[in-house]
């Protein structure tokens, strides 16, 4: 057979431009600000939502509906040996809330416990998101698997401190798995044109200010809220801390739910819910998206082409 025959028809592969993707990228899912308050407003649900439970969540999971959740965000305590108040975070341990509870028995009987309360509330189209250490990591991962989840990404958050080491590389960075109840319907809203799964975002700190033992960064939660929520939906976090994802939530026009065990930090959390209006950081995600003389300015060659062929096709309609 001819080699000609052989690959007659077979469309031709274009080129590839750098940037050119970029610049054509659109984002599928978007609302401007009317909207998403729209959504926000006409959000129902059968629970009470925007509280804080005081009680452990492996109970409160329980009495939640079936298929109630849109998304978890979960920071539960790693299992290490840390009470909260440990000078290697360069911190006032008189500012740092009493109360922190650590897992100092079986952590991976506590892992199985509380992530088997998941799929059950989760919608169809929900995700969920855990942060975790890599000292017990390995019971998280398969406390997914062993209750039916499926982990769609395993994200590595960079930030720029680690505690001080002699013997071993200094750990500056957290695992982050992504993972959802059903692999066919889960909601991603990709509002970046090439979205990686490490994160570089910084530790903020609030010198002066009591707190929890650990606090993330807001601009961490909204980034998840942003790519797998939409307005009007209703997060939940099991181990709410600080009350950073309930503040992030009622920001970005979503609802929230937590959970927390330790009373003490009650004046914190509703200071810092109370600190934001809904949708305060709320902005359409096409603003989000890079300019095109932003895009031009880091790809120059894509710039040259694009005045070309925006010239050629002035040619074109001049004839």
């Amino acid at each position: 057979m001819d080699v000609s025959d052989k690959y007659a028809g077979k469309r031709k592969k274009r080129r590839y431009i750098p940037g050119l993707a970029a610049l054509k990228f659109k984002i599928e899912k978007d609302w401007e600000i009317d909207e998403a308050k729209a959504l926000y407003e006409s959000a129902k649900f059968k629970i009470k939502v925007d509280k804080i439970i005081y009680e452990d969540c492996i109970k409160g999971m329980k009495k939640l509906p079936d298929n109630s959740i849109d998304l978890v965000i979960a920071d539960p305590p790693f299992g290490i040996n840390f009470n909260g108040k440990g000078t290697q975070y360069n911190r006032n341990s008189d500012l740092v809330i009493d109360g922190y509870n650590e897992i100092k028995d079986n952590y991976e009987e506590f892992t199985e416990k509380w992530i088997s309360q998941i799929p059950r509330i989760l919608k169809e189209t929900a995700s969920i998101f855990i942060f975790s250490g890599w000292t017990n990591l390995k019971d998280i991962l398969n406390a997914l698997d062993n209750t039916g989840l499926t982990t769609i990404n395993h994200i590595i958050w960079k930030y720029q401190f680690g505690v001080f080491t002699r013997k071993k590389f200094v750990t500056s960075h957290y695992h982050i798995l992504f993972a959802v109840k059903n692999p066919k319907k889960y909601f991603f809203n990709k509002i970046e044109h090439y979205p990686l799964d490490v994160w570089e975002i910084p530790r903020k700190y609030k010198p002066n200010e009591p707190k929890n033992s650990t606090k993330l960064p807001e601009e961490l939660i909204f980034k998840i809220i942003d790519f797998c929520s939409q307005p009007g939906d209703l997060i939940l976090d099991p181990f709410i801390g600080n009350g950073t994802t309930a503040v992030c939530a009622k920001s970005k026009f979503r609802h929230f739910i937590g959970f927390e065990i330790n009373e003490n930090l009650k004046p914190i959390i509703n200071k810092n819910i109370n600190s934001v209006k809904i949708g305060e950081h709320y902005r359409p995600y096409n603003t989000f998206l890079p300019t095109k003389e932003e895009i031009f300015k880091k790809y120059p060659n894509l710039k040259r082409i694009f005045t070309k062929n925006q010239l050629e096709l002035k040619v074109n309609k001049n004839k």
